[in-house]
């Protein structure tokens, strides 16, 4: 692991009044960029070749002569071969050359080698690189491990043959490697024949089922609580703000529930199983009296990361959610770093974020605020890793 000294090293060469921000060009890169523009920094994005032209093109800003922002947000767009091609020495070197501080999203952890993300990368990130680990379920040391340390509310785990309730079984989809093989199963039985027709569709693969998580299933809406620790708080700041909340949009689940309950039943093999493909997001808001206790949560999650992996969390994280019929949260997912959903607020921002700051304010744009602030009062060490 990087130490905090190396990246303090590598910022040493770094001209604070020209810094640029840089994100992998896909998941929330929108937001990075959009938030990064609007807080007066240049954008530049690694983008995979084939997957360019959202950002080069469709989204490519235009300055005037003044260096002020007409249209789009993304200034400079790289193509890569492969995202991982950023661990190049020679590349890593020019991205420090141009003063770049990288945003992680879940496509770095996705696409990158997470120990070479945490050993050779050697560019400014923001946020918590010790913390990115902990997304991989399963491992030692997971979010579950972390939310349990912190005594934070987590969906029942059960084992298959106890079954005996709607649960929902976690693991990865053999064809799709950065997706979802999730299914769900009410008793033994059920989970038995799921799984072999998964197995025989070649959704899922037998070793990724035998490591699976199985847990209880929470009835009820979910909540994808996007947070921000602010750790240069001054005065009477409070440490946690909550920048807004989203939604999900999942095929072929959504399209599912759409249909009629007899077309359900009626139809074929091939389409009775939905999937849980992540597609998009929607914006949404809780009821008044729910936004303490997801404080709360927020609160106590800041402190185990603390206490954990210190320093803790740094800036963007998110807390997914269900509410159950009894107003109960449960934490099913934990991301350490920008959200996925959080496109949904770019540019307008959040009513959340918005009424906090005065002014639209997205999780882009508060990462971006957040690295002016940081080097205006001259602790950007303190937010980088």
């Amino acid at each position: 692991m990087l130490s905090q000294q190396d990246i303090a090293n590598v910022l040493s060469g770094y001209d604070h009044l020209k810094i640029r921000v840089g994100a992998i060009a896909s998941h929330s890169a929108l937001d990075i960029f959009d938030g990064a523009i609007e807080e007066g920094f240049p954008t530049v994005a690694y983008a995979q070749r084939g997957r360019e032209l959202t950002y080069g093109k469709y989204f490519a800003s235009r300055r005037a002569s003044t260096g002020r922002v007409s249209r789009g947000i993304v200034d400079r767009t790289l193509i890569l071969d492969r995202f991982d091609e950023i661990l190049d020495e020679e590349f890593q070197h020019r991205m420090r050359e141009r003063n770049v501080i990288l945003i992680p999203n879940r496509s770095l952890t996705s696409y990158v080698d997470l120990a070479a993300i945490e050993s050779n990368l050697r560019v400014p990130l923001f946020g918590s690189r010790s913390m990115l680990r902990i997304e991989d379920r399963g491992e030692e040391g997971d979010y579950y491990d972390l939310l349990a340390k912190g005594g934070l509310p987590t969906p029942e785990r059960v084992e298959p043959k106890d079954i005996d309730q709607l649960c929902i079984v976690k693991l990865h989809h053999a064809q799709k490697p950065l997706e979802r093989g999730f299914f769900t199963a009410s008793s033994f039985e059920e989970y038995e024949r799921k799984s072999e027709q998964l197995l025989d569709d070649g959704v899922i693969l037998k070793s990724d089922l035998e490591g699976a998580r199985v847990e209880k299933y929470i009835i009820g809406p979910v909540f994808n609580l996007d947070f921000f620790h602010n750790t240069l708080a001054i005065d009477d700041e409070p440490r946690l703000e909550l920048l807004g909340i989203d939604w999900r949009f999942e095929s072929s689940l959504d399209g599912h529930v759409r249909l009629p309950a007899q077309q359900q039943l009626e139809l074929n093999a091939s389409q009775s199983l939905p999937e849980m493909t992540v597609t998009g997001h929607s914006i949404a808001t809780l009821r008044e009296s729910l936004l303490e206790r997801a404080f709360d949560l927020g609160e106590r999650f800041i402190d185990v990361a603390a206490r954990i992996h210190p320093p803790g969390i740094i800036g963007p994280f998110c807390l997914q959610t269900c509410i159950d019929e009894d107003l109960n949260f449960y934490i099913y997912d934990v991301a350490p770093r920008v959200g996925g959903g959080t496109n949904a607020h770019m540019s307008w921002g959040h009513p959340y974020g918005n009424v906090l700051w005065r002014k639209p304010m997205s999780t882009g744009r508060r990462v971006a605020m957040e690295i002016r602030r940081a080097v205006e009062m001259d602790r950007l060490d303190e937010v980088l890793s």
